[in-house]
């Protein structure tokens, strides 16, 4: 199964110029979510990984699944206020301002072997924040992980010193 057909594009949303890249169509298909998430436990499950962080909200989606699947903890990072306290936050830039992530500040141990997760990679921003949160706790960063890849918006830039893996890309499309 491909996985690129099942994820719908939808043209000029949520502004003229984007095409949105939507895999609620993914997670409708009972088929094609399975595989997705098949493909990633595949790739993950001999790594050393003890924690999966997934990302607000669609990267918890697969995070949660994978962290089930290879039996090991799962933990989210939230849009800012989203979480009890006590949490640590991270602030990032998005085209036309900031914005903050936070996890809860118990979440992760030092020398933890953590997979990020989230559903799309686009300038980079989320994720970047994501794995800052991770190391400022002590963490250490095994992949970063994508269903989908835009490559033209250069997010990999962002965490260039990091292994980075997407099960699919829409370049130039």
């Amino acid at each position: 199964m491909d996985i690129k057909e099942k994820i719908r594009t939808v043209p000029n949303w949520p502004i003229e110029g984007v095409m949105f890249r939507d895999i609620t169509s993914l997670l409708q298909e009972p088929d094609a979510f399975r595989e997705a998430c098949d493909l990633l436990f595949e790739r993950y499950k001999d790594m050393k990984i003890n924690k999966i962080v997934g990302i607000d909200a669609r990267g918890f989606l697969f995070g949660a699944v994978l962290a089930y699947k290879l039996k090991i903890g799962f933990v989210p990072v939230r849009k800012k206020g989203k979480l009890p306290p006590e949490t640590i936050s991270q602030e990032y830039d998005l085209e036309y301002g900031k914005d903050v992530v936070e996890m809860r500040d118990d979440t992760i141990k030092k020398g933890d072997k953590v997979l990020v997760v989230d559903d799309l990679i686009a300038t980079g921003g989320t994720v970047s924040a994501a794995v800052k949160l991770v190391e400022k706790l002590g963490g250490e960063i095994v992949e970063c992980a994508f269903v989908i890849e835009l490559p033209d918006l250069k997010g990999r830039e962002m965490i260039k010193d990091y292994k980075i893996f997407a099960l699919t890309e829409f370049e130039g499309e």
